[in-house]
């Protein structure tokens, strides 16, 4: 049997035990926001709601075809042209949880950054502690490779016997330069190895972006800043490759968008917001590369353990009912 602790190979769903407040400054608006992360039914997932919108349009189920934007940060929307920004740090926080059904109440357009890594959400989730909710979680079983290619960047997701992420990147004449780290998904990895991961920036882009109205929220309070071969921030790295751990960390929280744990092996060289989220889109256009099945129906057909029942499954639908 895959290890109890494994996030990814739950058996059965969770959630929250009671309701956390997080309070904060959006990294890209610089606007003060107010977030309730509540606990949810069910095979309901993670929703987002905007609290300050229009009746009937408040609603965003985080799902890999709500996506707006990727390209600084993964911006979700409905069809009401409501959104929310920067999702993917609380998101990674589910993930590295084992948090499959919440409700985040947000009262402004951007979850707040915190400290620029995810542990301030995995902090409060581990302090408040989660339930079992006696329902089958379901997942993603990839059973041949599925690949996608933007340039010289690209990402691959291969079968694998224990969920696993491997992240490679490459910024040359600066003091992050190349960086490799390959993380197996199981105990208390994401919390250990992934979660306390900052956000970086760049020096010589910092004015460009809020020119673009970015960044307005950007401090050394909750980013690395990086200036040519040089770590700005007093206190330094909190790991010598913090940059490629949070790489991964954001690359969980992208891939948190396919709407179940993915069981795989994600191999991925300089990717962003943008290339994972392309890749989740490809793998569900590739649906005979995988199969959706209950993780208790995994372990069993993977000879982890027998199944403790049969259930008939179909894949999710395309909207979220909360």
């Amino acid at each position: 049997m895959v290890n109890s602790k494994s996030t990814s190979t739950n058996i059965t769903q969770r959630t929250l035990k009671e309701t956390i407040t997080y309070v904060g400054i959006g990294l890209h608006t610089g606007q003060m926001v107010s977030m309730k992360v509540q606990p949810a039914e069910v095979n309901t997932g993670i929703n987002f709601i905007r609290k300050d919108a229009e009746p009937g349009t408040k609603l965003i189920p985080a799902r890999w075809y709500n996506v707006r934007e990727s390209t600084l940060c993964t911006i979700l929307g409905n069809n009401h042209n409501v959104t929310i920004m920067t999702t993917e740090h609380l998101l990674a926080a589910f993930v590295g949880c084992g948090i499959d059904n919440a409700l985040v109440e947000i009262d402004g357009p951007e979850v707040p950054i915190m400290d620029g890594s995810s542990q301030p959400f995995v902090s409060m989730i581990e302090k408040i502690g989660t339930i079992e909710q006696y329902e089958p979680r379901h997942a993603i079983w990839v059973q041949r490779p599925i690949e996608i290619r933007d340039g010289d960047k690209f990402a691959i997701m291969m079968p694998s016997e224990v969920p696993r992420i491997t992240v490679s990147i490459d910024f040359e004449n600066t003091v992050i330069g190349n960086q490799t780290l390959s993380v197996e998904l199981v105990n208390e990895a994401f919390r250990n190895n992934i979660a306390k991961a900052r956000s970086f920036g760049f020096a010589n882009q910092v004015e460009m972006l809020k020119k673009k109205g970015l960044a307005r929220g950007g401090s050394l309070q909750n980013a690395i800043l990086v200036d040519g071969d040089r770590i700005v921030n007093e206190d330094g790295l909190r790991y010598k490759d913090e940059f490629v751990r949070h790489k991964i960390l954001d690359s969980l929280g992208d891939l948190s968008l396919a709407g179940v744990p993915i069981l795989g092996h994600y191999y991925a060289y300089k990717p962003g917001h943008e290339l994972n989220t392309k890749f989740v889109k490809k793998m569900f256009e590739e649906s005979s590369s995988w199969s959706y099945l209950t993780v208790n129906e995994y372990n069993a057909l993977t000879g982890r353990q027998e199944p403790e029942t049969h259930t008939e499954t179909e894949v999710p639908q395309q909207e979220a009912v909360v």
